[in-house]
Formats: structure tokens, C-alpha cells, sequence
């Protein structure tokens, strides 16, 4: 890639490049590297490093490496001046090098970094050379000592095959620089760290100011990385992925998960910077981790004090290479066979062109209880009372429309009618409408994106031999929020109307809602003449989703 991005990234977005490996930490601010370009002369086209050990003076093999200048230059760092590289005619050049040098020595060892290196020993004219403590070289043979003993370390490189477990007899200090760095906050990067006061601008009704936090969600630019392990899938028609979302902690029920569920996954984690490098040693660690390349994980770097629930799904699901995605919730065990059992479903029944399969949800009553894994043992269950529809006492309105009592004898999909409040467990095409990314922490998240899906006239499908065991944990941050504060519930009310509002307008249809507008004044003088929230009450206009006691 590192050769061929001179081709393909266009003069019209810029003249310049900086190419960095994905193995470095920076230590420095990168836009000093950046104004080396100030320095190129009119014929320097490349900035590099020089090399930190003598493998191009053949030191350390057998065989001759490809031609360089001395030491030769590691590509760790790249500094490509686009203009001149147009001029020179960079793909024709780089291309007939590397023909003519393979014929003599053979293919490359080192990749792209041997054909830059013989490029730029047949043409020093194109050389710009960058500073070594630019690309301190951490590898196996390293002779960087020399530089960071002189100067201060601005990017560390560890490119030994063994990355941070290189053995140098400094590698415990640039160990603790990386460690530091990785633990840093990177929000902080990305915010003007001093301000100057300004008065606000305009003015604003009190439901606006009320809910501000809520309404700037919508403009947050999340820090996400995709795929932050590798993943190996070869897609497959019909087949299916488990779609979720989860907090640092609860990283343990992964493990639990993929025993069964043998199918490709994609999960969004939410965490801090600090929390990113725990998952990664997690996952990288785990025994049963490791052997699951179809498990795509994705993490989105916490931002604020909400928990954005359904931006996490969104990731998950816009990063779903099948045809169909299952879009669960990660405290969910699936029952005997449920992978296989969909794929054969979803082969039986065609494209699912406006179609949603419904998994029925249940849940165990207690810890000590055992998880059913097939419907004999579930009915069994449900007849002791161990397993109960999933919040079938706290809030049926959420699933009773599956029809729990025509399931426990069915044998057949059945259909089944949308009702206010349905949030089903759905299998439906991965171009699925996403989901409405307003709704973040507690309260109408999953209701919203089923309600759309009626909007767009969806068949709801339920099936009658597979299901999904939800496992007791603790409540989460957000519900106690939603619990103990009125303008919290009356701000969920309010953007439940907007959306509604939306379907309404988007789908010419007539959803009703009530407009809660008048208790927001309420709300703000309460919050003027006393310097603490009113406490909760359950009322129909201020429960969101479903009453306190939910877990």
C-alpha cells in the first residue's frame, strides 16, 4: 500500500502525505513532523529514516538484501511530497526498479521499505532525510541507542516481530512511555484545553436548555476503531450475525457467549482508553478468545456521561459482512443450536425483504438457576417458574405481543401484530434501517427501531423452536439515572415525541404521542427555588420505557 498511495490519493485533497505504521507510539506532537515538508528542496520527494541496524549491510543473513544507500532507511515513517512523486512518475518508477532488482536478488524480504530503499540508491536526488528520534527503531538487531541517548524520543517504532516483548536493555523504559500513553485520555486530544468566556448567544426555551447534553449527542463525533483484532470470515448466503454492544464490564461474557454461538459476531465495546488496553490483553489472553477469527470487535472510545447505546449498535451492525444480522443484546445466551437453526430458517424463507424473525426472549429468576438449552427444558422451566418471558413482570408491554402461550405449543412461525412498547429480539437483512442514535442511555432504544420497522410496514415473524435466555446482572449507571431524576424521564419523553414526529412525517403514517412540554417549566422552577431534584414518581407521562424496579 505504502507504494502505491502516491497513485491513488488525488493532488486535489493534497500535496503531501505522512505514512506511519500502525506499531509506533507517538510521543510528540505529530505536526512537527509534518513541517519537515518546509524543508524539502525542489527535487526531495521522500522523507525517511535512516535504518537502525545493519541488516542492509548484510549482517544478519545469509543472502544479499536488496541494494541501499549505507544502512538503508526503515519505512516505518514516510514523508511523501505528491507533486514531485507525480513529476518523477512515481508508479513507473518504483514499478521498473523492482522488476529489474527481483531478476538479481530474488523476491523481497522486507516488502514495500526494499523497493523504496533501491529506489532512493538510484536516485539520492529524491532523498529527504528525516531525524533519527522521528523513528526510534526498536528491533531485534537495534543500533538506535546512538539516537535516543542524544536525543528526545518523539515516535517509538517496535518493529521486532516480538512488538512490545522485544528484549532490549531499554525496553522496559520505552515500555513505560508506550503504557503511560496508552492510558492516557484521548478525548483530551481532541478538545481546546483553555477557553476564553463568551457570553451565550440567542436564547432558549427551558426544555432546550433542560436537555442540551441530550440534543449535542446527536452531533458527537465518537472516537471508533473497527476491527481492533484481527478477524477472518469468508462470507456465506444465509448466513447470520450476532449483533451487540457492551461496557468493559461486562468483557467476561464473551467467553461464554461464543461457546454458543459458533457463528461470525460483531461487537461494539464502550470503554475508556485505559479500558481499550485491558480488552485488548483480555481478548488476546483468553484461551477460549483466541480461537473465535469471527469475532469482529470494534470499540468506541467513552465520551461524556451518557452511555450512546444505540450508536454502539449502529457500528456493530453497519460492520456485519452477512446477508442477515441478529440483533441481540450481549447478556443473552441462545439456545441449543441457534445458529444453525437460523440459517436454515433464512434459507427456507427467501431475502426477508421487510421481514423481522423474532427469537423469543426469557430470562432465569435467579443466579443459582440453570440456563435451558432447548424448548423441552425451557417449558419445563416456565412451568416451575425458574424461566419467565423476559420482563414479564416488570414490563410485559415489551414482549408480550410474541404471544408466549401460543409459543409453548407451536410448531410453526407465526405472525404476529406490532404493538406500542414491542422491542423484540429481530433476524432481519443487514440493510436494515439503523437505529435512532438520540436514544442513549436508559429508556426507548430498541422500542424506537422496531417501531420504525412497522413504520416501513414489516412483517413480524415469530419462531417456535429457538430462543434466547437473558442471565441476571447488576443495574446499569443509566437506569439509576432514569430512576431517581424527573428531568431525566422528561427528556426521554420529549425526544420520544420528536421521533415520533419523524416516523410520522418520513412514513405518512399517525403514531400518537403525548406532548410533555408543560412539565418542563415545572421542572426548571423546581430546580431554581431548591438546589436538589424533586424525588421520582411513576406517572404515565414520565415513565419512558418501563417502571424503577427494573434491573
Amino acid at each position: 500500500m505504502k507504494l502505491v498511495f502516491p497513485r491513488i490519493i488525488p493532488l486535489e485533497v493534497t500535496t503531501k502525505l505522512l505514512v506511519i505504521d500502525t506499531d509506533i507510539t507517538v510521543l510528540s506532537d505529530i505536526y512537527e513532523l509534518w513541517n519537515l515538508f518546509n524543508e524539502f528542496n525542489k527535487k526531495q520527494a521522500i522523507g525517511i529514516i535512516e535504518n537502525q541496524s545493519n541488516y542492509y549491510l548484510g549482517k544478519y543473513t545469509s543472502y544479499d538484501p536488496w541494494p541501499a544507500l549505507g544502512k538503508g532507511f526503515n519505512s516505518g515513517v514516510l514523508l511523501y511530497n505528491l507533486l514531485t512523486l507525480k513529476r518523477v512518475n512515481w508508479p513507473k518508477l518504483w514499478s521498473d526498479v523492482a522488476k529489474r532488482t527481483i531478476l538479481e536478488y530474488g523476491s523481497t524480504r522486507l516488502a514495500d521499505q526494499d523497493i523504496i530503499n533501491t529506489v532512493l540508491k538510484e536516485n539520492p536526488e529524491l532523498l529527504f532525510e528525516v531525524p533519527c528520534y522521528w523513528n526510534t527503531q526498536l528491533s531485534d538487531h537495534t543500533l538506535s541507542e546512538s539516537c535516543y541517548k542524544e536525543h528526545k524520543v518523539k515516535i517509538i517504532h517496535w518493529n521486532s516481530p516480538k512488538k512490545y516483548n522485544v528484549v532490549n536493555k531499554d525496553g522496559d523504559y520505552f515500555r513505560s512511555l508506550a503504557a503511560g500513553f496508552m492510558e492516557y485520555n484521548g478525548n483530551l486530544l481532541r478538545k481546546q484545553l483553555l477557553f476564553c468566556d463568551t457570553a451565550p448567544s440567542g436564547t432558549s426555551n427551558n426544555s432546550d436548555l433542560l436537555c442540551s447534553e441530550f440534543h449535542t449527542l446527536l452531533s458527537t463525533s465518537w472516537r471508533t476503531l473497527l476491527y481492533f483484532k484481527e478477524y477472518k470470515y469468508s462470507v456465506e448466503e444465509n448466513d447470520v450475525t450476532f449483533v451487540a454492544h457492551l461496557s468493559y464490564d461486562r468483557l467476561q461474557t464473551i467467553e461464554e457467549l461464543v461457546k454458543f454461538w459458533p457463528g461470525p459476531m460483531s461487537l461494539t465495546l464502550y470503554v475508556s482508553d485505559p479500558e481499550f488496553e485491558k480488552s485488548i490483553s483480555f481478548i488476546s489472553n483468553s484461551e477460549i478468545l483466541q480461537n473465535r477469527p469471527n469475532v469482529a470487535y470494534h470499540a468506541v472510545f467513552k465520551d461524556g456521561e451518557f452511555y450512546p447505546i444505540n450508536t454502539l449498535r449502529n457500528v456493530a451492525l453497519r460492520n456485519s459482512q452477512t446477508p442477515y444480522v441478529f440483533l441481540a443484546d450481549i447478556d443473552f445466551l441462545p439456545s441449543k443450536n441457534l445458529y444453525e437453526m437460523l440459517k436454515n430458517y433464512l434459507y427456507s424463507m427467501g431475502s426477508l425483504k421487510n421481514k423481522a424473525l423474532i427469537v423469543p426472549a426469557f430470562e432465569i429468576r435467579s443466579y443459582g438457576n440453570v440456563v435451558p438449552r432447548n424448548k423441552k427444558q425451557l417449558l419445563k422451566g416456565l412451568k416451575n417458574k425458574n424461566v419467565v418471558p423476559f420482563l414479564s413482570s416488570i414490563w410485559s408491554l415489551g414482549h408480550a405481543p410474541t404471544d408466549y402461550e401460543k409459543w409453548k405449543t407451536a410448531i410453526q412461525p407465526y405472525q404476529v401484530k406490532w404493538e406500542p412498547d414491542y422491542e423484540p429480539y429481530v433476524v432481519v437483512r443487514n440493510d436494515v434501517v439503523e437505529y435512532d442514535e438520540r436514544f442513549v442511555g436508559f429508556g426507548w432504544n430498541k422500542v424506537s427501531h422496531i417501531m420504525e420497522l412497522e413504520a416501513q410496514n414489516y412483517e413480524f415473524l415469530v419462531l417456535p423452536d429457538v430462543f434466547i435466555v437473558h442471565k441476571p446482572h447488576a443495574p446499569s449507571y443509566d437506569i439509576g439515572r432514569f430512576r431517581s431524576s424527573p428531568s431525566y424521564r422528561l427528556c426521554l419523553q420529549m425526544m420520544k415525541e420528536e421521533f415520533i414526529q419523524k416516523l410520522n412525517k418520513k412514513y405518512n403514517r399517525i403514531f400518537e404521542y403525548s406532548n410533555s412540554s408543560i412539565n418542563f417549566s415545572n421542572i426548571v422552577n423546581r430546580r431554581r427555588k431548591r438546589n436538589f431534584l424533586p424525588p421520582a414518581r411513576t406517572t404515565v407521562e414520565t415513565n419512558t420505557d418501563y417502571p424503577f424496579n427494573v434491573e
